[in-house]
């Protein structure tokens, strides 16, 4: 979807846009088109659309209204801006129109108030359409373009960093989108060293024997059952000098069978999306490139695919980590976390990072707790911890914190090795991250976010249709701008 801008006094579409706040219909509007709404019971809330045909010019112009909700919202305001825009997409990406044009005549919105409508368009108009051959015309989008007209001083610039944004949540979707048949280890490195290029960002690729030499076991163990390559991707982005860089390190399985430790067959379809915290931080990196972030910033991602045959790992085999700690592997379907820990352990060795996040689809035990509205958070650092809970409150990727403790690390203690892959039944996602923290070095602060409810939606959303969210990029990227950026 590209988003231009005009002005007032240039030609425009057939569909134009207006912008109302709650209770508060612009008093310009023809008397058709206020008595109109009145009886469609059109109040302005945020998100909530109204049309109305109106002659003009010996033809019919369609005219459609948004909700933006109250001025007054606070923390809600930038949602519901993006509500109205997306919304306003949702409604005419089939409808035959090919542009629309949002005025913002009279809107009362600032630069970035009004950059923030144009996202939410941009970011509904997303689609995954590339495997569907038999689309009817009336099913196919034909929405590509929104025409920002007479917007408020500033929203160009306001817009830059937000399309930049976009791209990298566009980007993430489409990783996660696609099948897993198409995205697998090394089409996934060679999908991001395509898109990534011309952008600054410095790529390093690590292989099957360079990861034997280094002793990553935990990693290769889950992969050996694959006839896929794994991968260890590392993407830098170094915007602005700093003493110590922060990481980024995404979980990338690109399918999930649970290896030997097999997943029943109904919904085992989903595991191609195993790979959202790897796709989120893919994603973030071309972001910060393409709005040229002042930070020096490192995405790593341990891509692999857990799968049975005669070469798998089984339960009870002991795998030696990077680090060197070994673990007794009892599931071999409670993977993420091996292959997490040898990309923690890898990153501070090579980059010896200030401060690491890492992100994961690790377990279904989040969803239980959490459902589809917040990721969970573990971390060893309040401050940290504090840090992202603000940059998920002010992007709309919101966090829940979850306690770490040493009750909950025993229970992943081993009598063979020093610790096993899972604990017990309860508490799934705080012994899985329990884990995780046994590979973070002394002094560096680290954040552990459970994402598996999130990178993928069995409905549409806010900014997004049905399938891949794109879940972790402007968290992420909020939490450069204010922390790093600063």
């Amino acid at each position: 979807m590209k988003v231009v801008f005009r002005t007032a006094d240039a030609p425009q579409p057939r569909l134009i846009a207006r912008l109302v706040a709650q209770d508060a219909l612009p008093a310009d509007l023809d008397a058709v088109v206020r008595e109109g709404a009145g009886a469609a019971r059109f109040t302005g809330k945020a998100g909530q659309t109204h049309e109305a045909f109106l002659a003009a010019d010996g033809g019919v112009k369609r005219l459609a209204l948004a909700g933006t909700g109250r001025a007054d919202a606070g923390s809600d305001r930038t949602a519901n801006l993006e509500k109205a825009g997306a919304a306003l997409t949702a409604k005419y990406l089939t409808s035959g129109e090919a542009a629309l044009a949002i005025d913002f005549t009279g809107s009362g919105l600032t630069g970035t108030e009004a950059a923030s409508v144009l996202f939410g368009a941009r970011l509904r108009g997303w689609r995954h359409d590339v495997y569907r051959t038999k689309l009817t015309d009336d099913q196919k989008p034909s929405l590509t373009e929104v025409i920002a007209v007479a917007a408020p001083e500033g929203t160009a610039a306001a817009w830059e960093a937000e399309s930049a944004l976009a791209e990298g949540i566009e980007f993430t979707r489409e990783l996660v989108a696609e099948p897993a048949n198409v995205i697998y280890p090394e089409s996934f490195v060679e999908r991001c060293k395509a898109r990534l290029v011309g952008t600054g960002v410095e790529i390093l690729v690590l292989g099957l024997k360079e990861m034997t030499d280094l002793g990553m076991g935990a990693l290769l163990g889950v992969a050996q059952g694959s006839v896929r390559e794994p991968k260890l991707l590392a993407m830098r982005w170094k915007g602005a000098e700093a003493a110590q860089p922060t990481a980024f390190v995404g979980k990338g399985v690109t399918f999930d069978t649970g290896g030997i430790s097999i997943k029943p067959a109904a919904g085992m379809e989903d595991m191609k999306w195993d790979m959202g915290g790897a796709g989120a931080v893919a994603g973030t990196m071309l972001a910060l490139a393409l709005r040229k972030a002042k930070a020096d910033v490192i995405g790593v991602c341990g891509l692999v695919e857990n799968m049975p045959d005669g070469n798998a790992q089984r339960p009870g085999d002991v795998v030696t980590s990077m680090s060197g700690q070994t673990v007794e592997v009892i599931n071999t379907d409670a993977e993420g976390r091996l292959v997490l820990c040898d990309a923690l352990t890898w990153v501070q060795k090579e980059y010896a990072p200030k401060t690491i996040i890492d992100l994961a689809t690790l377990t279904g035990a989040i969803i239980v707790s959490l459902g589809n509205e917040y990721g969970g958070m573990f971390a060893n650092d309040d401050g940290l911890a504090a840090k992202l809970d603000a940059a998920g409150k002010a992007s709309g990727d919101k966090l829940w914190r979850f306690p770490l403790g040493p009750a909950y690390d025993k229970l992943i203690d081993s009598p063979i090795a020093d610790m096993k892959n899972v604990g017990p039944r309860y508490g799934g996602s705080i012994t899985a991250a329990q884990f995780l923290q046994r590979y973070i070095d002394k002094g560096v602060a680290w954040a552990h976010l459970d994402i598996a409810g999130m990178v993928w939606a069995d409905k549409p959303g806010q900014t997004w249709d049905k399938g891949a969210t794109g879940y972790g990029v402007r968290l992420l990227d909020q939490y450069v701008r204010t922390v790093l950026e600063a």
